[in-house]
Parts: C-alpha cells; sequence; structure tokens
C-alpha cells in the first residue's frame, strides 16, 4: 500500500486537548468488520459486548516525565532535552533528543532547575537530533532518578496537543493499570478504562492479560516513503510473561473472545506469536510494522484511539478492521463530531 492512501483532512478543532472529565464517558465507535455496520455508543458500553471468560490484554507500560527544559553553559540559552532510556545505570547515561539540536556539541554542559542543581554533559551525537548525555550526580541511583523526574514533564505529543501542560496531565497521561517504568508516552486506548469498569468487567467475569511494551516517540515519526514496505519502524523494547501466555491462549483454546487494547498490544502480541497462532513468552525488543493486507492470529477484536492522518498508528487500524472500512468510519467520525487524537474518542473493532 502506498503512504498517500492514508491522507485525510482533519480540522485541528476535531483534535482533542484535554480527555474527557471521566475516563470511560468517551465517545466509542463499534465497527463490525464482517458487515460494516457502524454503531455509536459511550465507552462504559463497551462491557455489552464481551462475556464470560473474554480477554482483554492490556498494555501496562508507564509513562516517565520525559521532558525537561535546560540551560546551555556560558550562553544560557534555553534547551529543551527530551529523555529516551537510561543506558547505564551507574554511569548515568541517558539517550536524549534535544531541542534546537544545532547548538548543543560534544563537550556542552547542560544545567537544570531553578538553582542549576542537575548538570549534564554531552558525550556523543546519536542522530540529528539524538545526543548522549552523562549526568554528573553523586548519590545513590533511586535518589539521582527521583531528582531528574522531579525536573522533568508530562511528555505530552505537542504534535497532537499543542498547549502547555497541566497538573492532571500527569494522572490522564497514564493507565490506571500503569506499573512497568520505560514509555515516553501512553498507550492511549487504555486511557479509557477507569477504576469503575475494570471492576464491572471482572464481575461479568472478563479476564485481563497484562504484556508490557514500552511506547516511543516512534509512533509519531513522519513517515517519508510512499512505498510503505520500505519504512522502518523505531524499536520499542516488549515483555510477554508466562501469565499473559496462559490467559490468552487458554481463551483462544476455549473459543473465547480475545481484545487487544491499543496499537502497542497488537504490534507486541503479533511479535511474540507462535507458528500454530498461538502467544508465546518474549523479552526483547519488536520494529513489527502493520499495514493492510496483513493476516492477524492473536486477538479477534481491538480497541483504538482515531489517529492521525498518515501516521502508523492508523495503518495498524485499516490493517485489523479493512482499510476500506476504516477510512470510511473516520470519514463518518468526523461528520459525527468524534474527537481525534490521545486524548480523543475511541473505536471498538469486532469480528462479527
Amino acid at each position: 500500500m502506498k503512504l498517500s492512501q492514508f491522507k485525510f483532512k482533519l480540522p485541528e478543532d476535531k483534535i482533542a486537548l484535554h480527555p474527557t472529565k471521566y475516563r470511560d464517558e468517551s465517545r466509542l465507535m463499534v465497527l463490525h468488520r464482517r458487515t460494516g455496520e457502524i454503531e455509536h455508543k459511550m465507552f462504559k458500553d463497551v462491557l455489552n459486548y464481551f462475556d464470560d471468560k473474554d480477554v482483554f490484554i492490556f498494555n501496562d507500560t508507564k509513562v516517565f516525565p520525559a521532558r525537561l527544559y535546560g540551560n546551555k553553559e556560558k550562553t544560557g540559552a534555553r534547551i529543551e532535552v527530551f529523555l529516551l532510556r537510561e543506558l547505564n545505570e551507574e554511569l548515568r547515561l541517558w539517550d536524549v533528543l534535544v531541542d534546537p539540536a544545532r547548538k548543543i556539541r560534544i563537550g556542552n554542559k547542560l544545567y537544570f532547575g531553578a538553582d542549576d542543581s542537575m548538570v549534564a554533559e554531552v558525550i556523543d551525537n546519536t542522530t540529528s537530533r539524538g545526543r548522549t548525555l552523562r549526568f554528573l550526580y553523586d548519590g545513590p541511583h533511586d535518589e539521582f532518578k527521583k531528582a531528574l523526574y522531579a525536573l522533568g514533564e508530562t511528555p505530552l505529543p505537542h504534535s497532537i496537543i499543542n498547549r502547555p501542560v497541566e497538573p492532571e496531565d500527569s494522572e490522564r497521561f497514564q493507565s490506571i493499570f500503569a506499573k512497568n517504568e520505560g514509555a515516553v508516552t501512553a498507550p492511549t486506548a487504555s486511557l479509557h478504562f477507569s477504576r469503575e469498569l475494570m471492576k464491572r468487567l471482572e464481575i461479568k467475569g472478563i479476564d485481563f492479560a497484562y504484556i508490557t511494551l514500552h511506547a516511543g516517540l516512534g509512533n509519531f515519526r513522519d513517515i517519508d516513503v510512499e512505498d510503505l514496505t520500505k519504512h522502518k519502524m523505531d524499536s520499542e523494547q516488549m515483555i510477554v510473561n508466562a501469565e499473559a501466555v496462559n490467559t490468552v491462549n487458554n481463551a483462544k483454546d476455549k473459543g473465547k473472545n480475545v481484545c487487544a487494547v491499543g496499537t502497542t498490544v497488537m504490534r507486541a502480541i503479533e511479535s511474540a506469536v507462535s507458528t500454530d497462532g498461538h502467544l508465546k513468552e518474549f523479552e526483547g525488543w519488536t520494529n513489527k510494522f502493520i499495514f493492510p493486507p496483513y493476516e492477524f492470529t492473536v486477538a479477534n477484536s481491538m480497541i483504538s484511539n482515531f489517529h492521525m492522518p498518515l501516521s502508523t498508528l492508523l495503518m495498524i487500524v485499516a490493517a485489523f478492521g479493512g482499510y476500506d472500512q476504516v477510512m470510511d468510519a473516520y470519514h463518518v467520525a468526523l461528520k459525527e463530531g468524534y474527537r481525534f487524537g490521545t486524548y480523543g474518542d475511541a473505536m471498538l473493532i469486532l469480528d462479527k
């Protein structure tokens, strides 16, 4: 398929800048992929489409406050530093992106905090905007991490949510079951699940499986090739443990529904599937890129937000729901006033 096939006009006023007051009260479009039928519901109604022993697979990654603002030594120029991942605990080495990058060279020192209490030295260039920083901090690692994160802010994707970070974002840009730290962006489909809804799903007998995929900035990277087979995804770290494998495979063997909550979950489970269509344990990295046509093997339903034009996230959804049906559903969503993006509304795609 071609990149241009995923282009559509998305007015700015259709992009959600804030979440709904309650997590489970965003809107929900239900797309039946066999018939093309569309229903308009509230997110909490998702409960009505699943039964005893069906399984929801969630991503339990936890977002950390990855965006810092510092000053360059001597000039005092304001620099944005986006933490990607820690490379070495002992040496306090971090893989980061800097902006504006042209001003930041190897050997430069950056100062953070009102009193310049945190200092980092640039020790390597990795990409045009990428740098390796060594933080100069004496003290235990836990103390360093706490001090570093206290200086950071919630890493809202400014390309989608173009506003300053607000106090409520630290809670709302995180799922209620976030546990394993390592993501720099939230798995957005999971943001719709409230404690009340989880309890109601549990009471109905629905089982939960948790995998971890640390969502990175690659989710927002522009694709610069028209031929999608030539696009390379950024690698993301993921873990599928034995408990998740057993829960999912038992449900599949009994003919129960398996619902992937979000594109990160879908990528993870399709990266950890055995030849007989069962989920298997996995710990490592995935750069799997899913776009139509694609044969899915683990989940038979999925929940996802309404994504940006030309995005890899839209491509996964279109691969699962059928290209024509998903693009038609997106046009219906625009007409019906659904909210797009990270804090937007959701779509449930069912295989019936």
